[in-house]
């Protein structure tokens, strides 16, 4: 298994990596047998996050007794010094283990600078210091901020969107990653689930020799498929790359990224999210998108005027008005199919 170090973090860890989102929609049974596959077949970094509901605990069962050999990062979405502390509690307890390797701030909506007011850098700083944590990261859907982590000097690394629908500003930020040394992790490497095509998506990010791809996995064959890609790496070669251009022309315009340029909506409604339900209800667990309150989100989606005001502010030249009321659709022929009625 290939091996890269996590520009000056000093963490040494495989490509690929396995990101812990999707295992939350299998049983702790069958997550484990994965993760234990995964690890015993030369996979050593494993990604999760306080957010990804029972994750954590998912791999602290699969991995207690053999934690050392493995690298994990989890992540925080708290934006107060106490909120990052209790997370940071909760993500040990889950994981069974006293330390992380990499603890990153979750996507948050401005990156966490001293002195800026929050206590958040800092009180991640000072978790590096006592060794509770190795490494401090940041992820997140904005090109803006991303950049602003890279130059700040501040992150031992960034995890991004970035797959075979790269723009050429994405791939731009890969390259900046390594001249400030710093790890750059691939989140969304199969654009959430968009891509379908696995050789060309594991030869492009192949192509980026600083780029870690964080592949989500649910089964063993999903996982089965990354290691013989693994073993056997597609050769980027002019063919793959006529591939990834036909890719991109026909799946572009429909893979958003969450980056929120988009808003604000007149409408209130909540399009990073709503673009994205058809991949989110599919790859996480979906009653976690059932709720009341979701519910309510998705009947707003459906009351689009189409004003265009999102269209315009993406940077992706996307057509969200489109996209929304694709999900809105998608998101009621689901719910039928889980004999869930809505009011919309």
């Amino acid at each position: 298994m290939e091996s890269i170090t996590l520009g000056k973090s000093g963490l040494k860890v495989s490509r690929p990596a396995f990101g812990a989102l999707p295992i939350q929609r299998v049983s702790v049974d069958a997550a484990v047998a994965i993760l234990r596959r995964a690890a015993d077949n030369g996979i050593t970094y494993f990604d999760t996050a306080r957010l990804y509901s029972d994750s954590e605990k998912k791999l602290g069962i699969a991995f207690a007794g053999v934690r050392k050999n493995l690298i994990i990062s989890s992540k925080t979405m708290s934006d107060t010094k106490e909120g990052i502390q209790a997370d940071l509690k909760i993500t040990l307890a889950g994981l069974q283990t006293d330390y992380l390797d990499l603890y990153q701030f979750h996507n948050p909506k401005t990156v966490p600078m001293p002195g800026d007011g929050t206590e958040r850098y800092e009180t991640l700083a000072a978790l590096k210091k006592s060794g509770v944590i190795r490494a401090l990261g940041i992820t997140s859907h904005s090109l803006q901020n991303a950049r602003l982590a890279l130059e700040s000097g501040l992150y031992d690394t960034l995890q991004f969107p970035f797959s075979l629908l790269a723009t050429e500003e994405e791939e731009a930020l890969a390259a900046s990653a390594r001249a400030c040394q710093v790890g750059f992790i691939a989140m969304k490497a199969l654009a959430g689930g968009l891509i379908d095509n696995i050789p060309a998506a594991v030869a492009y990010i192949g192509h980026f020799d600083n780029v870690v791809p964080i592949w989500g996995v649910q089964s063993i064959k999903e996982l089965d498929d990354f290691l013989n890609l693994s073993k056997n790496p597609p050769v980027w070669d002019a063919s793959v790359a006529g591939q990834i251009e036909a890719l991109k022309k026909t799946l572009g315009a429909h893979f958003c990224r969450g980056c929120g340029y988009c808003l604000p909506c007149p409408q209130d409604i909540d399009i990073p999210f709503i673009a994205r339900m058809d991949r989110l209800i599919r790859r996480a667990p979906w009653r976690t998108y059932a709720t009341d309150a979701w519910i309510e989100k998705m009947s707003l989606a459906a009351s689009c005027i189409n004003c265009g005001a999102c269209a315009s502010r993406c940077p992706y030249q996307l057509n969200t008005p489109e996209l929304v009321a694709f999900n809105v659709a998608d998101y009621k022929t689901f719910m039928a199919e889980q004999n869930i009625a809505l009011p919309f």
